[in-house]
């Protein structure tokens, strides 16, 4: 028999060298220092001596090179306290998680087949408070009306959480406004009345937070159902990497842009194989490519395409991935491993993208208003023009290239150019997606709308929502449209055949307190799953009987924006901070969230 006891972590472990209920297994108990079973733990298993990855490309892989990224594999105890997690045949360490207990962690040698491990509640608020979510802080954080409200969620929320602990820090007003300046450059259109007001507010609000830990809610219990679901992860990239959009292609491998550094990973996740492969730089493309200014302080990159979202043909199984700082539109042969880039002459900021049942693909134009659709048998752009909202709409879409070249060059254009409430002159045509009957629906962020194109009238037809912040949306095997409320931390359903919306509250406590950015739906099974990117969570609601579970995710600060649903009903997603460096560990990270 082993014990380990540490009075710094008051952790008790009596390990047997029993064996195991069943071979290859490792058992581990939970228990409060009590000793009563402690169900809904967090159990994280990792190797101590994991793959390393090859470095030697400016930081990253070399490409074309295969690499390997070890599994960590996360599970839930049961109502006894027990949960089994495979025998890695290698030391590993072991993480224990639970919302009002203290984090615990212990190394244990290759062939422990059972232990049982003490955990102890924490009593200190402002070690609970810190343990929360970003959702909980943001819930209680006070920013203004409802309106504010939604704009700050709209405009300061789309890049990394707000509610992390390196957003709640202590900071002056002059240093949030230097952070809201640096958002604006980004690409936030906060508008200029909030840009103002907001940095006393945010040091204010932030601190009365910080000082009194009551007023910070309780953030949403984990279910005793988790106990049948396992999350694994695969870390990718580093901190200076953004794990944007992915692809779960037809030949069973994975495909993740890495939207800062121009790289697109190929990953077999039942082994966690991968090869990293290069978006290709033309000559004369500058750092950042069109948005230049973008990245101009930040610490690394190696970007002139910023790889945003991916989809696949169905004739051939080519990868299209949109480029959103280039006007082109990036083809990858999966068997050649080759790259083709098919230039345009207009059109800005491609954004979202879909292949339709005629081998057409689709994908909106953010910045100029647009949605575009290459035809590959012609291979020919054809650009449609969404309406504006007026003459000064129309001007900044139809100048935009212009007016981000004089960002690059140090102009600020806020400074000049006011950002109302409305986002005028930004629309913001965003997710995308295409219905059974070969429509092609938008959502368009900034003036909450949704729309569709008949393609073969060229029609363009646009529908007002009753909800703030459509961002992503996905069609069900019905036709019906699922689109996330961003700004209201909804989710909602448009079903065309009547021209209604329904809404549904995203299951978090507070109530009213996440952003979910994106979802994807799992036809079959008819679910639809939620990117709770405030929360920590993925979100799944049930369509037959309007059910909701979520699913904590192993790291704090995880921040998603898009989901992948597999064959067998498990479903990907990626830490998509932007910088990552907010994640927990500074650590981005394939996930695959396995439900039973």
């Amino acid at each position: 028999m082993i014990v380990f006891n540490s009075s710094f972590l008051r952790l008790a472990l009596l390990a047997a060298w029993l064996g195991s209920t069943m071979a290859g297994a490792v058992t581990l108990t939970l228990t409060g220092s009590d000793g009563k079973p402690l169900p809904t733990v967090m159990v994280t298993q990792t190797l101590t001596q994991a793959a390393k990855a090859d470095d030697s490309d400016g930081g990253y892989a070399r490409p074309g090179t295969p690499q390997r990224s070890d599994v960590q594999v996360t599970r839930f105890t049961d109502q006894w306290g027990r949960v089994e997690l495979a025998d890695r045949g290698a030391e590993v360490k072991y993480r224990f998680r639970k919302p009002g207990f203290q984090d615990r962690s212990l190394t244990v040698p290759a062939g422990l087949r059972t232990a049982a491990i003490a955990m102890t509640v924490e009593t200190d608020p402002v070690k609970l408070n810190a343990a929360k979510p970003s959702n909980a802080w943001l819930g209680a954080l006070d920013v203004g009306s409802v309106a504010d409200r939604k704009q700050f969620a709209l405009q300061c929320g789309f890049c990394h959480q707000q509610g992390s602990e390196p957003m709640r820090r202590e900071r002056s007003e002059v240093e949030w406004k230097e952070a809201i300046d640096r958002m604006v450059r980004y690409g936030s259109r906060l508008p200029t009345d909030l840009q103002k007001s907001l940095p006393a507010r945010l040091e204010s609000s932030w601190r009365e937070l910080r000082q009194n830990p009551a007023k910070v809610p309780e953030s949403t219990p984990w279910a005793a159902a988790l106990s049948q679901a396992t999350i694994q992860e695969w870390p990718l990239g580093d901190a200076m990497s953004q794990l944007h959009d992915m692809l779960l292609a037809r030949n069973g491998l994975l495909y993740l842009a890495d939207n800062i550094q121009d790289r697109i990973y190929e990953i077999q996740p039942s082994t966690g194989a991968y090869t990293v492969y290069k978006i290709p730089h033309l000559p004369g493309d500058a750092p950042g490519g069109l948005l230049a200014a973008r990245l101009k302080t930040f610490p690394r990159h190696d970007s002139t395409s910023n790889a945003h979202s991916l989809a696949e043909s169905p004739r051939d199984g080519h990868i299209f991935i949109t480029p959103s700082a280039q006007r082109r539109l990036v083809e990858f042969n999966p068997d050649t491993k080759a790259f083709t880039l098919h230039s345009m002459e207009e059109g800005f900021y491609p954004h979202t993208i879909r292949v339709d049942a005629q081998d057409r693909v689709w994908f909106t134009l953010a910045l100029s208003n647009q949605v575009a659709m290459f035809d590959r048998s012609a291979q020919k752009f054809t650009l449609y023009d969404l309406p504006a909202r007026g003459l000064k709409e129309r001007l900044i879409t139809r100048y935009i290239g212009t007016l981000f070249k004089l960002m690059s060059w140090g102009l600020p254009l806020s400074s000049w150019l006011p950002i109302d409430r409305e986002s005028s002159g930004t629309p913001l045509p965003y997710g995308i997606d295409i219905t059974p009957d070969g429509r092609v629906w938008f959502a368009r962020l900034h003036t909450d709308e949704i729309g569709y194109i008949n393609p073969n009238t060229g029609k363009v037809t646009m529908i007002a929502t009753p909800f703030k912040g459509p961002r992503r949306l996905r069609t069900d095997q019905e036709g019906n449209l699922w689109i996330v409320a961003f700004a209201e931390s909804r989710l909602a359903r448009y079903t065309p055949s009547s021209g209604k919306f329904d809404l549904f509250d995203l299951p978090v406590r507070p109530l009213g307190s996440d952003t979910p950015y994106s979802l994807n739906v799992d036809k079959k099974r008819q679910v639809v799953w939620v990117n709770g990117n405030q929360s920590d969570m993925l979100h799944a609601l049930d369509v037959g009987t309007l059910s909701w579970r979520s699913y904590p995710l192993p790291h704090r600060v995880s921040f998603t924006r898009d989901i992948e649903v597999a064959a067998d009903g498990s479903v990907y997603t990626s830490n998509a901070n932007f910088p990552s460096w907010h994640t927990e560990n500074a650590e981005p990270t394939l996930m695959r969230v396995m439900p039973k």
